[in-house]
C-alpha cells in the first residue's frame, strides 16, 4: 500500500500550466457550431501553441500563422498591409480566444517532410524580422485592422535540429551556423521593438543530440541573443525519460549560464517508438487510457520539477499524434487528463508532495478554501496492476466537516463521480484502489 500524506497549508509556489497544447479550437464554418470551442475552456486550457496549424482546413490551411504564409511575396513591401494576408489566422485566433485560452504564437513555418518551401533560411533575417514586427503589431497592436490581444510569447522557429530517419531536415535547410546567427538578428530585432513581450524559442527536437542545441546555446550566450524562454521537444513511452529530458535541458542551459531563462516543453506525447508497427500502435495508445495516464503523470512530474511550462502535441482534429478526438465532439480519454489538471490549475496554489511513489503520480493543489489531488498509476512495462493507495489528511485548514468527492477516468468512465465520503474531522484516511492506468481527480469541499 502507497500512503500520501497532505497538509493542505504547506504551499508551494502555484500550479503551473501543464495542460497547455499544440494547436486550439476554430470556429463553426459554414456547418455550424462544434463543441470544440466549448468543451476547450472547460478543459481550462491556458496556452495554444500555433504550430502546423497550416495542415488543417478550418484553422486556414495555406493561409495560415506561418510567416511565409501570411506575407506571401518575400520582395513585396513589408510596411504595405496590403502585402499581408491575415483574414483566416484572425478567425482561427478568435476561436481560440472565445475559449477563454491564450496565443503562444511560432513564428516561422510548420513542419515540411516532403517539399520544402518555407523552411529555407531567409534570403535577408532583418527583413524576416521587420515582417514578424508587423504580424506582432497587427495582433497586438491593432496594426492593419489588427487587434489588441496582447500575445505574450512569440517563439522564433521550430525544430532547426530536427533529423529524419534518411537525413534530411524538414524543418530548417540551413546550417546551424545559419541558424544562431538567423536566431541572433530576429530576436534582438524584436526584443528592441517589443521590450515587454516574450522573445524565444527555438524549439529543439531533441536535447540528447547536443550537436545544434549545444552550439546554438553557446552562440546565444556569446553574442549576447535574446532567450526569454528556451523551448524544446520530447516524446517518449515514460515519465522517467519525461524528467530525465528535463534535466538534460536543464544541464544544457546551466552548462551556457542560461539556466535561469523560462523553460518550456511545447511538444510532447507518448510514442514507443518512430517506425512500423510500434509506431502506429503509438498513435493509438496516446488516444486511450494508456495515454491518458502517461500525460496525467507527465503533467504530474512536470509541476515538480525544474519546467515552467507543457503544451501537449497536439489537438489539430486530423493530426497523426492527435489524442483528444476530432474536433471534441466525443472526446478521447486524453481530453480528460487535460480537464483534471485544469482544476488543479484554477485552484490556483500547489501544495507539496511526493509526486510519485513507485509509479504512483500525483499533485495536490488549494486555494486555501477547497482542495484536489490529481493522481494516476502508470507503468509502462506491464499489462495490468492494481495498488491500494491511502490518502492521510491532517490539517485544521480542512475544518469540522468536509466532503471527499472521487471522480474516475478509466475504460468506462470519464471523470464522472464514483464516491462521496464526509468526514467530520481534519484529521482522516481515505483508501482507494487504483488501476492499471486509471486517473482519480479527488476533491474536497468544505461544508
Amino acid at each position: 500500500m502507497k500512503t500520501l500524506s497532505i497538509d493542505f497549508s504547506k504551499v508551494n509556489g502555484k500550479i503551473k500550466p501543464m495542460n497547455a497544447t499544440n494547436n486550439g479550437p476554430c470556429g463553426g464554418g459554414v456547418r455550424g457550431e462544434t463543441p470544440f470551442i466549448k468543451n476547450f475552456r472547460q478543459a481550462n486550457i491556458p496556452y495554444a501553441r500555433l504550430h502546423d496549424s497550416a495542415y488543417y482546413q478550418p484553422y486556414g490551411g495555406e493561409w495560415a500563422v506561418d510567416v511565409h504564409r501570411i506575407f506571401r511575396n518575400f520582395d513585396a513591401d513589408e510596411n504595405n498591409p496590403e502585402n499581408y494576408v491575415f483574414g483566416p489566422t484572425d478567425n482561427y485566433i478568435k476561436a481560440i480566444k472565445q475559449s477563454g485560452c491564450d496565443i503562444f504564437y511560432r513564428l516561422g513555418a510548420s513542419i515540411e517532410h516532403y517539399y520544402h518551401y518555407g523552411t529555407y533560411p531567409p534570403k535577408d533575417y532583418l527583413k524576416w524580422a521587420k515582417i514578424c514586427e508587423k504580424i506582432i503589431l497587427h495582433y497586438n497592436e491593432g496594426w492593419a485592422n489588427g487587434y489588441n490581444y496582447g500575445i505574450k510569447y512569440w517563439e522564433i522557429w521550430n525544430e532547426p535540429d530536427c533529423i529524419n530517419a534518411d537525413g534530411s531536415n524538414p524543418c530548417w535547410q540551413g546550417t546551424k551556423e545559419e541558424f544562431a546567427e538567423f536566431y541572433d538578428v530576429v530576436s534582438k530585432y524584436l526584443k528592441s521593438k517589443f521590450p515587454n513581450l516574450k522573445i524565444g524559442g527555438p524549439a529543439i527536437c531533441t536535447v540528447w543530440s547536443e550537436d545544434l542545441p549545444d552550439y546554438f546555446l553557446k552562440k546565444v550566450k556569446e553574442n549576447g541573443s535574446v532567450m526569454d524562454f528556451f523551448s524544446y521537444h520530447c516524446y517518449g513511452p515514460t515519465v522517467e525519460n519525461f524528467v530525465e529530458t528535463i534535466d538534460k535541458a536543464n544541464q544544457l542551459l546551466e552548462k551556457h549560464g542560461l539556466l535561469g531563462v523560462e523553460k518550456i516543453l511545447d511538444e510532447w506525447q507518448y510514442i514507443r517508438g518512430w517506425s512500423g508497427a510500434i509506431y502506429r500502435e503509438s498513435l493509438q495508445d496516446a488516444g486511450r487510457i494508456i495515454g491518458a495516464s502517461y500525460i496525467t503523470g507527465a503533467m504530474c512530474a512536470g509541476q515538480a520539477v525544474d519546467v515552467d511550462m507543457l503544451m501537449y502535441y497536439d489537438v489539430r482534429p486530423t493530426g497523426a499524434f492527435n489524442g483528444l478526438g476530432a474536433q471534441l465532439d466525443k472526446p478521447k480519454k486524453p481530453y480528460y487528463a487535460l480537464k483534471a489538471f485544469g482544476h488543479l490549475l484554477e485552484l490556483g496554489d500547489c501544495v507539496q508532495t511526493k509526486y510519485v511513489d513507485e509509479n504512483i503520480y500525483n499533485a495536490v493543489a488549494t486555494n486555501g478554501k477547497e482542495h484536489a489531488i490529481l493522481l494516476t498509476y502508470f507503468n509502462n512495462d506491464i499489462k495490468t496492476g492494481k495498488e491500494k493507495v491511502k490518502l492521510e489528511f491532517n490539517n485544521a485548514l480542512l475544518g469540522d466537516k468536509v466532503k471527499v468527492e472521487y471522480y474516475l477516468l478509466d475504460e468506462n468512465n470519464d471523470l464522472e463521480i464514483v464516491r462521496e465520503e464526509i468526514f467530520t474531522s481534519n484529521e482522516f484516511a481515505s483508501y482507494i484502489k487504483v488501476d492499471l492506468y486509471t486517473v482519480y481527480l479527488i476533491k474536497i469541499i468544505p461544508q
